[in-house]
């Protein structure tokens, strides 16, 4: 099969387009033929060896991705059979024409959608809604301010931050990434390229600031944030998409009494699967009743991955960016 292999750590144009044998299945793991795989920023930092999780060498990077099911374990859990068609998050290669992962990692997808939207729609769409419900319970009335909000993170958490109810304020670099936001629910719309964050906060909550911050950013945007948070607010790090990882200042929770709070979802998914599920099931049901549109942006086939990474760190995509595997 062919694939994009990570054979020395390094950089995405490090990354080699090669044929390679296809991954031996286990008894209790699906094989899925893949059609589509929707990049994460863990993909680039798993290729520069500064992801927490670092698989052996050589491997095919790539978190999640959808498909159809080729063949089922004898031992494998669920009602998966061949032919059906499916999203799944194995953690690691998915940037291939095959993979294999256990049941618990893969879920049905809706006849209405294709494989390009679903490919990036567990991560996403899980992170999000584990961070608003599960770790940041977020209110209906509520002032959200999301970072970032045009990427693939940041635009679902627009989409269900609105749809849960909250003021949506968007915070992202460009007019055209705000106008995107604007089209999935954004209240308020702020570019921090030409508008200071904490004045603008301020501003548009009548000096209270903000309930949630929803923050894959880091760097100074998480510090400029906590100067503008309502009392009791959260502050949810979902992660350092901007390269640099903020030092919080502990006064700055101390007078706002407010919170830090760290979203993993992979770690949560693995450690609490029934919770998980339960998750993914009220999001695919939404998504089945047309209140979820996954915005994928840009489409790179197999042999142009590392293109396709470029276009994912350099910020030139808005939602998600996907690969096709023909």
């Amino acid at each position: 099969m062919k694939a994009a292999l990570c054979e020395v750590i390094g950089q995405p144009e490090d990354l080699k387009f090669k044929e390679i044998e296809p991954p031996a299945m286990r008894d209790d793991q699906v094989r899925i033929r893949i059609r589509a795989a929707a990049l994460n920023f863990p993909d680039i930092l798993t290729v520069q060896g500064k992801y927490q999780h670092r698989p052996s060498m050589p491997f095919s990077p790539g978190m999640e991705c959808a498909g159809e099911i080729l063949e089922v374990g004898k031992q494998a859990s669920g009602n998966f059979k061949p032919g059906d068609r499916v999203m799944a998050n194995p953690g690691v290669g998915c940037l291939a024409e095959q993979v294999c992962t256990s049941p618990q990692k893969v879920y049905s997808i809706p006849d209405n959608v294709s494989y390009e939207e679903a490919s990036g729609f567990i991560v996403t769409y899980g992170t999000v809604y584990h961070a608003f419900v599960d770790r940041g319970q977020l209110r209906q009335g509520e002032t959200l301010l999301v970072l970032g909000a045009a990427g693939g993170v940041g635009l679902c958490a627009v989409e269900l931050g609105t749809l849960l109810g909250a003021e949506v304020i968007a915070a992202a670099s460009t007019q055209p990434k705000l106008s995107l936001c604007e089209q999935y629910g954004a209240d308020h719309l702020l570019n921090y390229t030409t508008t200071p964050i904490k004045e603008t906060i301020l501003e548009i909550t009548d000096n209270k600031g903000v309930d949630v911050v929803f923050d894959p950013v880091g760097g100074d945007a998480t510090f400029q944030s906590l100067r503008c948070m309502n009392l009791n607010g959260r502050l949810l790090i979902i992660g350092f998409a901007g390269g640099s990882i903020a030092d919080i200042p502990a006064n700055r929770l101390l007078l706002r009494q407010c919170q830090a709070v760290g979203v993993a979802f992979g770690s949560y998914a693995a450690q609490f699967p029934s919770k998980s599920d339960a998750n993914m099931q009220v999001l695919t049901n939404w998504w089945r009743h047309g209140l979820l549109k996954p915005h994928v942006s840009m489409t790179f086939p197999l042999e142009k991955t590392v293109d396709a990474m470029k276009a994912l760190t350099t910020r030139k995509a808005t939602g998600k960016v996907v690969v096709t595997v023909d």
